[in-house]
């Protein structure tokens, strides 16, 4: 396997809808994640081995960064065309994908937490693999 590397996000355009929603990645593609996010207070944990992204929106909702998380499979200049970011943990490790945002890996499971007092824009988690998707918004504790 060739090696891999984290790779800084840039700004792609977004666009929430009533159906999912989609990202334009900066080379033109586009990719739509379907369905209306499950809320989850605080943080979410995906299950073990699930190939998870999340994207945080601005305050306008209409731009924001997408991070895929222990991403191995997607060449790194194909990664960088895109404007995807992509940050690879060891189990135990965590990152700030952005101000208010952590990611930890935690036995092949990722968490993200979100600390709204510092996030100022939605936080989504996707997580998917061959079986299917889901995916979620990590909202406020009430």
């Amino acid at each position: 396997m060739s090696h891999r590397s984290d790779i800084a996000p840039d700004t792609l355009s977004i666009e929430l809808t009533e159906d999912g929603i989609a990202v334009e990645y900066l080379d033109g593609r586009k990719a739509f994640y379907r369905g209306v996010p499950a809320k989850a207070e605080g943080s979410v944990r995906t299950a073990p081995g699930k190939d998870t992204h999340v994207l945080i929106t601005d305050e306008t909702e209409t731009s924001g960064i997408l991070v895929y998380v222990n991403d191995l499979r997607t060449h790194d200049d194909i990664i960088e065309s895109s404007g995807v970011g992509r940050v690879l943990l060891d189990d135990g490790d965590e990152d700030e994908l952005f101000p208010g945002v952590t990611v930890r890996d935690r036995e092949m499971r990722v968490e993200v937490d979100v600390d709204f007092d510092v996030a100022d824009g939605r936080v989504f988690v996707f997580e998917e693999d061959e079986m299917g998707e889901r995916s979620y918004e990590v909202v406020a504790e009430t």
